[in-house]
């Protein structure tokens, strides 16, 4: 009797939001981009890339990518690509690619080596970079070791030394086995002043000889980029960013993550899910000639593209972008079992020819980890991957919740470490 009194006055569940794992986060390019100069990452240049590119198959073309850990050892990974077209071209071939991974820190992906091989050259390449936080240095290379012809000065090799904390970056690279070369390659500096990022780069050209080429405008690049936003995906983010690229061309670019909750009006979900959260992503880049030279019919003096995704769920995201030659649409589903599949479709509208093509792609792994985040730490996690507690969340008819929290003040130390900013450091 006592049990079913119990029972009874038993208090109901509190309301609970669900709050979805993003697709990918952090992306695959950030575990490379020591490599990087700064200048080619920073300017909202990386979420772009990742925005413009990802799960956007090329017309008539499929993908798969299989990436997996072993158990024993998470401080290594196995990535393999197989890539090609859908009908049968004889001009066009399969490509497949591997590349082995060792990762020093398992949370801290700087400090790292991998062998990269692939049916296309380079067929053989191995990379490694070496990053010391607590100075602020660190020194990279790249190297190909099997090539069918050694034409470019990179397929000799670059090597390159780099500083980095979180106000200012700059480093320089060279390539040691041409002798031919003078150096460096190249070379970049960029700071940052509150929400504002500024930073030049020196890329000589080919034909750039003597100490003139440090004279010649047309390898240097300057950028300026205001930013608002912590870097983690669970906080809204803003970046607007000018670029003046080796004095020829100039580049406007924008992108903007968005955060928001919505109702839950899923008859299939319990009644205490009151809401989910959504994550939406757009970006823009227009890309105009300032200098006057004269180029061919088929190269456009300026171009432009749009794009915006939207993920709904932990499984489901679509994504879109528009450009003056095409238009493209991507949906893309993601099962989280272990290891996880994800599976996408794109269709892409080709206004020249009026035609539309179809491309998909699919994908397993197994490097991050399937579980929901805390965007905010009054949810308190009911589960170690599920659904969170909403207490302190006030929902009203035809408004969004209020969030109080620490994320807006910049802690991040109760959230995964693939949920916090990239780093520290430019």
């Amino acid at each position: 009797m006592g049990n079913v009194m119990t029972m009874m006055n038993k208090e109901p569940p509190p309301p609970v939001v669900l709050v979805p794992p993003l697709f990918d986060f952090p992306p695959l390019a950030a575990r490379t981009r020591m490599l990087e100069s700064s200048y080619n990452v920073l300017f909202g240049k990386l979420a772009l890339k990742s925005l413009f590119e990802d799960y956007f198959e090329e017309a008539r073309h499929f993908s798969t990518r299989i990436m997996l850990k072993p158990i024993d050892d998470p401080h290594v990974d196995l990535i393999t690509t197989v890539s090609g077209p859908l009908d049968h071209n004889p001009e066009e071939k399969i490509i497949g690619n591997a590349l082995f991974r060792w990762q020093s820190d398992v949370h801290d992906p700087h400090t790292f080596m991998d062998l990269f091989v692939s049916t296309l050259d380079p067929i053989l390449q191995i990379r490694s970079c070496a990053y010391y936080p607590r100075y602020g240095f660190g020194a990279f290379g790249v190297f190909p070791l099997l090539l069918r012809n050694r034409i470019a000065s990179d397929d000799f090799g670059v090597m390159g030394l780099r500083y980095g904390s979180g106000n200012l970056s700059f480093g320089a690279t060279l390539m040691p086995f041409a002798v031919k070369e003078e150096l460096p390659k190249s070379a970049w500096l960029v700071s940052k002043m509150g929400r504002l990022t500024v930073g030049v780069q020196y890329e000589p050209g080919s034909g750039s000889k003597g100490n003139g080429k440090y004279k010649n405008l047309m390898n240097w690049s300057a950028a300026i980029g205001y930013g608002v936003g912590s870097g983690s995906p669970l906080s809204p983010s803003f970046n607007f960013c000018l670029e003046l690229a080796k004095n020829s061309q100039f580049i406007a670019s924008f992108y903007q993550h968005v955060v928001v909750q919505r109702r839950v009006k899923n008859p299939l979900e319990e009644n205490e899910i009151v809401g989910i959260t959504n994550y939406f992503d757009f970006g823009f880049e227009l890309q105009t000639r300032v200098d006057d030279v004269e180029t061919s019919n088929n190269i456009p003096d300026s171009t432009f593209q749009v794009a915006a995704s939207w993920q709904a769920n932990k499984n489901f995201l679509l994504k879109g972008k528009v450009g003056p030659l095409s238009s493209s649409l991507t949906l893309a589903f993601k099962s989280w079992w272990k290891p996880s599949f994800t599976f996408n479709v794109s269709a892409t509208r080709d206004r020249i020819i009026g035609k539309t093509a179809y491309g998909f792609g699919i994908r397993v792994e197994n490097l991050r980890e399937a579980s929901y985040q805390r965007a905010d730490p009054n949810f308190l996690m009911l589960t170690p991957s599920k659904e969170h507690l909403a207490e302190g969340i006030l929902w009203k008819s035809g408004k969004r919740p209020m969030l109080q929290s620490e994320i807006n003040a910049g802690n991040f130390n109760d959230l995964p470490r693939e949920l916090r900013p990239l780093g520290k450091i430019l």
